[in-house]
């Protein structure tokens, strides 16, 4: 049995965790963060970066590495494929962000590569699950204690659950389980050796029950993506990527333009999957329990939503700043990481965070169903009312400015604080 005293741990090596870990190295805290897989998880191969990530970026130190290699798109078409009509949607905010007029979209491998090298080496525990999750009392404070399944047990002042839909640190705040929408998604990235020739614009194509796009990520790859009713054929999820590809090509996307359908046919293979979308519901963020004594969650560990928003991992590294803020300036009030104030700072991130998140959960759920609506009549008006009119609003409501961490002394200069 091996015994360790870290002073935060960290659960899931995904965008929350990692982001989080960058956030308190920037105040001095080295985190360790507990990843049960071998390496890091890259599901998925492109993410959505709008203006307010960008912003948390900046806070954490790491925004420039990304703007320098991927350009903000500004437009978008959305064609109807029953109709062939199509609409043209700006994808630029107000501007009151300053870093950029529409979304980027990344690599998801680059960005958790590039929080990855702003930590120490040693900083991530990969193969690492765990058993069992308890409070102690030590010291008249409570902290964490993490049981792993290789017999190694870590103490901790804090807990920080970022490991994703199925956290165990949620399960054991008490929070429900997320719920299946009803909904699945195909991701792709297809290759284009020779260049694609494709412009910078988001492309989305819309049908009853469905909503497919593709976004060029550089001169050769180009992300796209299928949101469509649960497959009653559940297995197909995690066939093989072959039959993935052609049960999407030949039961899905069969009647789509053959520019999209080009897109599937190039695809990556290695990068393809097929997900369930899950979300929790809007009263388990406003009402769950997101926070007892040291140990809270951030990211889709606290607030997993459907991708129709495009805003789940912007949301994750807002709650890595705003987390970060609040235990600096706990840092800096007690002159260093008192357990027993530390709940309250916690709490005070959990306000903070809760509504915000619950409007995006809430949002990005009905951006969805708006989206891939029935072939009723008024559904098909909606849908064309959300494109020219809706999408402005919630564009402006995205364009959010999380705040800066705050400038902690020296841990000298900390130490001759307590002293005086």
């Amino acid at each position: 049995m091996k015994m360790m005293e870290e002073e935060v741990v960290i659960v899931g090596a995904g965008i929350a965790g990692l982001a989080t870990a960058v956030a308190l190295q920037r105040l001095g805290i080295q985190a360790l963060i507990l990843e049960k897989s071998p390496g890091l998880r890259a599901s998925g191969s492109a993410i959505t970066l709008f203006p307010n990530a960008l912003l948390a970026l900046d806070a954490l130190g790491v925004a420039h590495k990304l703007t320098s290699l991927y350009a903000p798109f500004k437009m978008g078409l959305v064609t109807n494929v029953e109709t062939g009509a199509t609409q043209e949607i700006s994808l630029a905010g107000n501007g009151a962000t300053g870093l950029g007029a529409g979304p980027r979209y990344v690599h998801r491998k680059t960005l958790l590569e590039v929080l990855t090298d702003e930590l120490p080496s040693g900083a991530i525990r990969f193969s690492s699950h765990i058993d069992a999750i308890e409070t102690q009392s030590q010291e008249g404070s409570t902290i964490a204690v993490m049981h792993l399944s290789d017999g190694t047990i870590i103490k901790s002042k804090i807990l920080i659950g970022c490991e994703g839909v199925h956290s165990i640190v949620a399960r054991w705040l008490g929070l429900g389980e997320p719920v299946n929408s009803g909904r699945s998604c195909v991701l792709g990235l297809s290759v284009f050796p020779d260049g694609h020739g494709l412009k910078q614009e988001v492309r989305q194509f819309v049908d009853v029950g469905l909503r497919a796009g593709f976004i060029p990520i550089n001169d050769k790859e180009v992300y796209w993506f299928l949101n469509c009713i649960s497959s009653p054929k559940g297995e197909i999820m995690r066939a093989d990527p072959e039959v993935i590809q052609r049960e999407v090509l030949e039961n899905y996307v069969k009647d789509f333009p053959e520019i999209y359908k080009d897109m599937i046919q190039h695809c990556d293979l290695s990068k393809l999957i097929w997900v369930p979308l899950m979300f929790r519901y809007p009263w388990g963020i406003v009402f769950g329990n997101l926070r007892k004594g040291n140990i809270t969650v951030a990211g889709d560990a606290m607030h997993p939503m459907t991708p129709d928003l495009g805003h789940g991992g912007c949301a994750a590294l807002e709650d890595a700043v705003v987390l970060g803020r609040h235990i600096g300036n706990s840092l800096i009030k007690n002159r260093g990481l008192v357990p027993r104030a530390i709940a309250q700072d916690l709490d005070g991130y959990v306000q903070e965070r809760k509504w915000r998140v619950t409007w995006l959960a809430t949002g990005s759920y009905l951006s969805g169903w708006i989206q891939q609506g029935g072939s009723n009549w008024w559904k098909k008006i909606l849908r064309d009312v959300f494109y020219k009119f809706l999408i402005p609003k919630i564009r402006s409501v995205i364009d959010y400015d999380c705040g800066k961490l705050p400038i902690v002394p020296s841990s000298s200069q900390l130490d001759s604080k307590k002293i005086e």
